[in-house]
């Protein structure tokens, strides 16, 4: 059974290294540090690593992986492969394994290369995205093609649900993609060029919601950030994490502007329709469904208020 070496972080890395549990000998997890988690700042392992130490798989966690990596090649690994790592992996360690070092990347490349290929998929309004398992090279994600699997994206996918699908996706595709590496029967596609986009981590001021674009972009960008960051607003001058809501009917009013409340929903207006929250977080509370929010405060204030 071959050795190897997985490298990812987050709970869509943990079926990818189940995968490779089940079909070699993994010698070492490579995983970000124990980070500071909430209020409490509770010191908090990655699901990767707590997946590592249920299976009695050792852990390496470097806080910088360019400048602290020779407790890789101690395991000799045959295949080095990752998922959701976290940091670029050098070409010190790319040069280790004889099989080399594959990549289970969540789009279909050369499309949305980068960190957060799912959430740029949704918020563009893809009908479609997947898997793709590369070579790795020095750029990102920009090695040679072996294998990739694509499903579609529903209309009211989320983040959650749609990493959710694409992780389970990508150790399916793995699990039929692994033998061929290991024989090196595989093949190799060059990635087009002229294909390439980039879906870079998202920022601070992508959460922001501008309702001057149209009411489905709205609709997708909150899709794209649940479970978090989440959207967010400012709501008399307080900012609100927006968590759900739908698309109602066309509007004539200022964009930015609160025009209808029902009583389980706040509609504002858009370039075309109206956008309604369902389910928000004003800021210092817990999330709430927007039912449960009008009942504690004063709702004529709200009327024709701009959300900001």
């Amino acid at each position: 059974m071959i050795k190897t070496v997985f490298m990812g972080t987050p709970d869509f890395a943990v079926p990818i290294l189940d995968t490779l549990i089940k079909n070699t000998e993994v010698v070492l997890v490579v995983t970000q540090p124990d980070k500071y988690v909430g209020r409490k700042k509770v010191l908090t392992f990655s699901p990767v690593k707590e997946k590592a130490i249920e299976s009695n798989i050792p852990v390496f966690q470097p806080v910088k992986i360019r400048e602290d990596f020779e407790e890789i090649k101690e395991y000799q690994p045959d295949l080095i492969v990752t998922c959701a790592y976290g940091q670029i992996v050098p070409k010190d360690v790319l040069d280790i394994p004889r099989l080399g070092c594959i990549n289970v990347h969540a789009s279909l490349l050369p499309k949305y290369r980068g960190g957060a290929p799912i959430h740029h998929a949704i918020m563009n309004g893809d009908d479609k995205t997947g898997i793709t398992i590369m070579y790795m090279d020095v750029g990102m994600d920009t090695g040679d093609m072996i294998s990739s699997s694509a499903i579609p994206i529903e209309e009211d996918d989320t983040l959650g649900t749609l990493s959710d699908k694409l992780s389970h996706l990508g150790a399916k595709l793995l699990e039929e993609t692994l033998p061929s590496v290991i024989s090196g029967t595989n093949r190799r596609v060059k990635q087009n060029e002229s294909e390439v986009s980039y879906a870079y981590t998202i920022k601070r001021e992508d959460e922001h919601l501008n309702f001057n674009k149209s009411a489905k972009e709205i609709y997708n960008q909150v899709r794209a950030l649940n479970p978090g960051p989440f959207a967010n607003i400012l709501l008399n001058d307080e900012e609100v994490k927006v968590m759900e809501g739908y698309i109602g009917e066309k509007t004539n009013v200022e964009a930015g502007t609160i025009c209808d409340i029902k009583k389980d929903a706040i509609g504002i207006a858009c370039s075309d329709k109206i956008f309604y929250i369902t389910k928000l977080k004003p800021f210092g509370k817990n999330a709430m469904s927007v039912r449960d929010y009008l009942n504690g405060i004063n709702k004529e204030k709200l009327k024709s208020s701009v959300v900001k």
